[in-house]
């Protein structure tokens, strides 16, 4: 996803719920069934409430899981099954080492939890007094948030064919907002969850209309340039057999990202929707800007699952907050496109990097692979060369989870973030599409990914600014062009160096030397560069240890307060 994400849904997701769950009637029988006070604990008084907390946004009609347990005749007949995963720990899904980190939607029940409804299974699974039931959950016309402030469909049904290879679709939305709005929060609803890997939303600014426009031809589903090492097939992108590679992102070109894949136009992750994984509510206090003249774009995953020809139309449910939020969130992430997992493979390693040039505080991460990865481990190596690991998790392909911590994680300016997957490519691997073949990066969920996502917001410091000659700052000034019908714009106003953007205040940078600035509001730093004579001809767009040029395609005169 940015490539953002992928799974077989119906075939893996059943088989990861239905392995052990099997109906029975006889809950009470076995060695385990005269526990100490089992007889008094019934669904209505004591489960339900437990069920009702932790595992109806799943378990209801018409949704992700096999079966529903809102209701005791609804629960009754799993009650054994029920009993044998929560002893152990397979339900809720919860796939985080619990040594590393501290998360607010940590779904593993309470032993206490645990232990009721072990005595209710062996008390004999009676329903009890049915006026003890607590209120059902209310699922607002299937919003978990409630009423959205604006709802934005595709804007017809798309026809997914009974058989054939995975499809990646891209959706233009407009918008049509006349102001800035701030978005708290956004809901995606797949149409058609049968056929839906995942779906994933983009916020494509002015900019990015405008460059995807100059691009000509099949904007939203370009054909990667010649140079690139991947290509299209079909409605996939998928990397070249003879691509360099590099195992180790932190040691490839811009620590694992390759340009060429088509992600380039698409604008800011706004949020995804994959089996498992929480509705994308920001943390309080932050939010994600949404300009004027800006379009939504829904990445769309299908595949084939059910042999038989299927129809999705998904909606996006986006929340406002009234203000201006005190932190802007940024979407993000530590991946490679280079590693290649040789046929046979038990447990091969491929690490990603992401450097942070701010002092920055982490609020969720989210690791996404395909159906050879086992696990993920998110590190840090501090300033002071401290390592210490935030999150570490058993990989599950069919329950990809979103990690928030409970307090945000603050993590100094020149630290690294290093991210290690592991694959199996190998026969033990059930999922395994075909041990025989090398592994590379593509859509397909027969290819592979590797990312480590986060969400994160820069926090403002006292980092030293330096003082700059404004006549210096005047030969700054100017348009750059990052891609085709894509301009960066440079302007001065007083004695400050300003990023133009329609729509928006101007975007103030700062100079900590007299060719490197850098963004209070972002993880981003902007580095002038000088040709022989001294001019300035070209920018670089530094993040993450990722570097984007950008070539000058015009001059202003220096007039002391330009706006571009």
């Amino acid at each position: 996803m940015r490539k953002p994400l992928s799974f077989l849904f119906a075939v893996m997701f059943l088989a990861a719920f239905s392995l052990t769950l099997q109906p029975t009637t006889r809950a009470g029988e076995g060695p385990d069934s005269n526990a100490k006070g089992a007889s008094a604990v019934t669904f209505s008084h004591d489960v339900a409430p437990i069920f009702y907390k932790n595992c109806v946004v799943c378990h209801r009609p018409n949704d992700l899981a096999p079966m529903s347990l809102i209701s005791y005749k609804e629960a009754r007949p799993w009650a054994r099954s029920i009993k044998e995963k929560v002893l152990a720990r397979a339900m809720p899904p919860w796939q985080a080492d619990p040594h590393y980190g501290q998360f607010m939607n940590d779904k593993r029940l309470s032993q206490p939890e645990v232990d009721t409804i072990v005595a209710w299974v062996d008390g004999g699974a009676k329903e009890g007094n049915p006026k003890d039931l607590p209120p059902v959950p209310s699922f607002d016309d299937g919003w978990q948030l409630g009423k959205p402030d604006m709802v934005l469909a595709m804007q017809e049904e798309y026809n997914v064919e009974a058989t054939g290879p995975d499809e990646y679709i891209r959706f233009v939305i407009p918008v049509n907002l006349t102001e800035l709005k701030w978005i708290r929060a956004v809901e995606i609803h797949p149409g058609n969850k049968r056929v839906v890997h995942h779906a994933v939303a983009f916020l494509q600014t002015p900019e990015m209309i405008a460059a995807a426009k100059a691009m000509g031809g099949n904007a939203l589903n370009p054909t990667p340039p010649e140079s690139s090492m991947f290509y299209r097939d079909g409605t996939l992108v998928r990397t070249k057999a003879d691509a360099p590679v590099y195992d180790d992102g932190c040691k490839a070109p811009d620590g694992g990202l390759a340009r060429g894949s088509g992600q380039e136009t698409l604008g800011p992750l706004l949020g995804f929707y994959a089996p498992g994984k929480d509705v994308d509510q920001f943390p309080a206090g932050t939010a994600k800007m949404i300009r004027p003249g800006s379009n939504l774009i829904i990445e769309m995953h299908y595949s084939k699952t059910t042999g038989k020809p299927e129809k999705d139309r998904t909606t996006v449910g986006l929340f406002f907050t009234k203000d201006a939020p005190d932190k802007v969130l940024q979407s993000n992430g530590a991946l490679n496109h280079f590693f290649m997992i040789p046929p046979g493979a038990t447990n091969h390693e491929v690490t990603a990097c992401y450097k942070f040039s701010n002092d920055t505080l982490l609020y969720t991460l989210m690791p996404h692979m395909h159906k050879r990865g086992k696990d993920m481990k998110y590190e840090v190596i501090y300033p002071d060369g401290r390592r210490e690991t935030l999150l570490s998790v058993r990989y599950n392909f069919s329950w990809q989870s979103m990690y928030r911590f409970k307090e945000p994680v603050l993590v100094p300016r020149g630290s690294q973030l290093i991210v290690t997957a592991h694959y199996d490519n190998s026969e033990r691997n059930k999922w395994n599409p075909d041990p025989t073949k090398a592994v590379r990066w593509g859509d397909p969920t027969y290819d592979e990914m590797m990312i480590g996502y986060m969400d994160y917001v820069t926090k403002i410091t006292d980092r030293p600014v330096a003082k700059i000659d404004p006549k210096i700052l005047d030969a700054y000034v100017g348009e750059y062009e990052l891609l085709p019908g894509r301009t960066v714009a440079i302007g001065r106003s007083g004695d400050q160096l300003i990023i133009g953007m329609r729509g928006v205040p101007n975007t103030p940078i700062f100079p900590e030397s007299e060719t490197k600035f850098f963004f209070k509001i972002a993880d981003v730093q902007i580095i002038f560069v000088k040709d022989e004579k001294g001019e300035v001809n070209e920018l670089m767009v530094e993040q993450g240890g990722r570097t984007f040029k950008a070539k000058r395609v015009k001059k202003a005169a220096a007039t002391g307060d330009s706006k571009q």
